[in-house]
């Protein structure tokens, strides 16, 4: 699974679920996020993945006029808002979900997203969702 979080809102804009984790799972979701917030121009941090690092990304980013972030090495930290979204998601649902076919588990995680977007409310937007801070 590969997600984007906007990091004002702490909305999850775009992810998409695959079956490897490859350069097209990242460019999907990057192009996802794109359609869902067009003429806005976007900073895109990551961690230090093989998929960020490599040339199709760099040269797909540049040419959407995306503004690219990496987390320092060895410095996990620096992504800590992606990183707090996947353990809430793990914690929250994924440990107490039994999947039987991948379909359930992709209409499970698109539930989960729904609800943390618009159910699920967010201590540092003072007790606001996600959708509510961006409305």
């Amino acid at each position: 699974m590969s997600a984007v979080k906007d990091l004002y809102t702490g909305e999850i804009i775009s992810w998409v679920v695959s079956k490897t984790n490859d350069n097209p799972l990242v460019m999907k979701t990057i192009k996802a996020a794109i359609e869902a917030n067009p003429g806005v121009t976007l900073i895109l941090h990551s961690d230090r993945g093989f998929q960020y690092t490599s040339k199709e990304y760099v040269r797909e980013v540049s040419k959407a006029e995306i503004t690219r972030s990496m987390s320092r090495v060895g410095r996990c930290i620096d992504n800590a808002p992606m990183e707090s979204f996947w353990s809430h998601f793990k914690d929250e649902y994924y440990y107490d979900h039994t999947f039987i076919t991948y379909e359930e588990l992709v209409s499970g995680i698109a539930g989960y997203i729904n609800y943390y977007n618009n159910e699920r409310y967010q201590w540092k937007l003072k007790s606001l969702t996600p959708a509510e801070c961006r409305n």
